[in-house]
């Protein structure tokens, strides 16, 4: 039961990682990773009530050594800058206590603990390479007691063990020494079994290494092949030909990192509200957004047409009629550019001139001469 609790907390907490990884379009951090720690592990026991669940005879605690090495090997998914989900196998290490028993009787412990666990990681980045973290999850741990009597406790020798599920918690600090290494520096607690009839904290203190894999570039999107427009009837000499003007803004000028919310101020804009507030001014407009690959399609998409939008009503504060402007969102669609850099800050530069804001179809009438 107390599994099945706890497994699905750690579920609900994965879920709300999961859709939150959504908001993060423009973010190139998703991926698999593998790493391992090692350390030192201190074992906080009640040696004492342990000593008195196994020999009924009096007895009285001698000394202990609840310190010995510990490490752990874990994978896990990236989720995005600030989740990711991992799993892993641990093993705690040993810890031995003895206790004198009358007359003349010595019994000694000693205690093994290892298991798996699955953690939820939270990362709070103060740099682009530093970063600090915190765990959550739960650990399934068996815990091995070897008894082992001398003297008036020779007839108490023996073992037990325990397998149970308990939560489990840590913070570190990571360094990532490029996009695919990086180095951690954790304190964990571990809830486990000691066997008997109580349950015991182990502390892993330790320092690790974490290797990220590469992801492979997203395909190129295949642009939609539009049918031949009809021809057109001749009634009359048409009227002198509409001349088309384009304009294509770059996102980064117009909006910050993953957002819709334009900078001020933006003169190109101005120009192009004065332009259509003219009485030879353009009819109208087609206000056309993209963004770059990275992130998911659909959140790509209404991302650039968010922008679309934040164009259209700048424009239309200048007192231009927004039913002279026509809003497309195409996400991903049309690259400028491809790119195949594999680090991520390459790559994101790389695809700069695909985030961008183009206005379209700006249909000026012009009078031209005989």
């Amino acid at each position: 039961m107390k599994f099945t609790k706890k497994s699905g907390l750690l579920a609900c907490a994965v879920a709300a990682a999961m859709c939150s990884s959504v908001s993060f379009a423009d973010d190139a951090d998703a991926g698999w990773y593998i790493g391992g720690n090692i350390g030192q592990s201190r074992a906080r026991l009640d040696e004492q009530k342990i000593a008195n669940d196994v020999i009924p005879v009096p007895n009285a605690y001698l000394d202990h050594n609840t310190i010995d090495g510990g490490g752990k090997v874990f994978g896990g998914y990236q989720f995005n800058r600030n989740f990711s989900l991992e799993a892993g196998y641990f093993d705690l290490g040993e810890f031995q206590f003895n206790h004198l028993t009358a007359p003349n009787g010595l019994l000694t412990t000693n205690q093994q603990v290892r298991g798996f666990n699955v953690d939820l990681v939270g990362y709070l980045p103060f740099t682009e390479k530093f970063s600090a973290f915190a765990r959550l999850g739960v650990n399934y741990a068996l815990v091995q007691d070897t008894f082992t009597g001398s003297g008036s406790a020779a007839g108490f020798g023996g073992k037990l063990s325990d397998r149970d599920t308990f939560g489990k918690a840590g913070v570190g600090l990571q360094y990532a020494v490029n996009d695919n290494l990086a180095f951690r520096l954790e304190s964990e607690r571990y809830r486990v079994s000691n066997a008997l009839t109580d349950h015991n904290n182990v502390d892993l203190f330790s320092v690790g290494v974490v290797y990220k894999f590469g992801s492979k570039p997203a395909p190129a999107p295949v642009a939609a092949v539009l049918p031949p427009p009809p021809p057109a009837p001749v009634v009359a000499p048409p009227p002198p030909a509409p001349r088309f003007e384009k304009y294509t803004l770059s996102s980064t000028e117009l909006f910050g990192f993953d957002s819709d919310t334009l900078h001020l101020p933006q003169p190109k804009l101005d120009e192009i509200a004065a332009a259509l507030n003219t009485d030879g001014g353009p009819r109208q407009i087609v206000i056309v957004g993209y963004t770059d690959r990275l992130g998911a399609p659909e959140y790509n998409l209404k991302l650039s047409e968010r922008r679309a939008n934040s164009v259209k009503n700048y424009i239309a504060s200048k007192g231009i009629d927004a039913s002279r402007l026509q809003v497309v969102g195409k996400g991903e669609a049309d690259p400028v550019v491809q790119c195949t850099e594999t680090k991520k800050a390459a790559l994101i530069e790389c695809l700069k001139p695909n985030r961008r804001v183009e206005i379209d179809q700006v249909v000026v009438e012009r009078k031209v001469s005989p």
